[in-house]
């Protein structure tokens, strides 16, 4: 049997974009996604006398539930059984609390990364490290029980915190980044219904298949070309690809009038391109800017009605081998 811990353990992971091919990935097609790693959600698992039970504790919602009373779907509750059945734990007498710095339904991943944070949490505090095909895999269980039928880039993105290509039921492929490039993304402040969302386009694609099927292929082929400039370089001509991105998932109607106005209020102000990322109807857009643009373009969303704004940087990488090969 392993060792428990008696201190508290600290755990936390990232949240994340798609660059280009949301809604396209739950059909088969490409898509590119990128960690925010400056926005995180965080566990810290501190020891209970004996007796007590586990307790979970989401200080940003307010939330506080017993595991053994907690319904069997509930998501953080699900992760922490998950996380236990496959170390063979007992509920251990244990508090969990959660802080996340991540907007909740926004696009950014943070369910997916709330439940990551508890999985390494319960992990650290079992005195071990879980790999990040793990982690995705845990996560992924409590993702299906909340989107219906997520595509499984969020919480895989998230487990290895590094940029990739993933296609459905492929292994992921670290990307290939010659130069690096700053990202500024605006919260739209309205919440994004991931699940509606996906619900919505297949009930569309059911109607309409072979339309759809078009517009899948259309944005798996700027997910390609996208993917080719990052590897040589011409992050410049990343920008126009973002935009068509985006008018395509209007033609999705995943989009809104928020996110077409402040998508246009990023290019005006110096965005070499911009789009809604994520779900859509709400949540975040991503602009590809300039560095020395960033604050211009942050400052014009914000006075365009956006909530908050957060700039990330994506470094350089030249491995684009799949990380469950290394």
């Amino acid at each position: 049997m392993m060792a428990e811990t008696r201190l508290p353990v600290e755990a936390s992971a990232c949240g994340k974009v798609i660059l280009l091919g949301e809604h396209a990935v739950v059909y088969g097609r490409p898509a590119l996604a990128v960690p925010v790693c400056g926005l995180r959600a965080r566990a810290r698992a501190e020891p209970l006398p004996p007796g007590s039970g586990c307790w979970i504790e989401a200080l940003d919602t307010g939330e506080r539930l017993r595991l053994s009373e907690a319904p069997p779907d509930h998501p953080l509750a699900m992760a922490v059984r998950l996380a236990l059945e496959h170390l063979a734990l007992p509920e251990p007498d244990l508090r969990l609390v959660l802080r996340s710095e991540l907007p909740i339904a926004s696009g950014l991943g943070s369910g997916a990364a709330v439940s990551a944070a508890l999985v390494r949490g319960i992990f650290r505090w079992s005195g071990q490290s879980p790999d990040p095909e793990l982690v995705s895999a845990l996560v992924y269980e409590v993702e299906k029980r909340h989107h219906g039928t997520p595509s499984g880039i969020d919480n895989t993105v998230i487990a290895y915190e590094r940029p990739l290509r993933f296609v459905r039921g492929q292994p992921p492929v670290f990307l290939s980044i010659a130069r690096p490039f700053t990202l500024v993304i605006a919260d739209s402040g309205i919440p994004s219904p991931t699940r509606e969302t996906v619900a919505t386009v297949r009930m569309a694609w059911e109607r309409e298949p072979d339309r759809y099927e078009r517009l899948f292929d259309a944005i798996a082929a700027l997910v390609r070309e996208a993917e080719a400039c990052l590897a040589s370089g011409r992050i410049e001509d990343l920008g126009p690809l973002l935009d068509t991105n985006h008018q395509l998932l209007r033609e999705l109607g995943v989009s809104s009038p928020a996110l077409d106005h402040l998508t246009r209020i990023a290019r005006e102000a110096g965005a070499m391109g911009a789009k809604l990322t994520g779900g859509g109807r709400g949540g975040h857009l991503i602009a590809l800017v300039p560095p020395e643009q960033a604050e211009p373009v942050a400052r014009a969303l914000q006075a365009a009605g956006a909530r908050a704004t957060y700039r990330t940087e994506i470094p350089a990488t030249l491995s684009m081998e799949s990380p469950l090969r290394r």
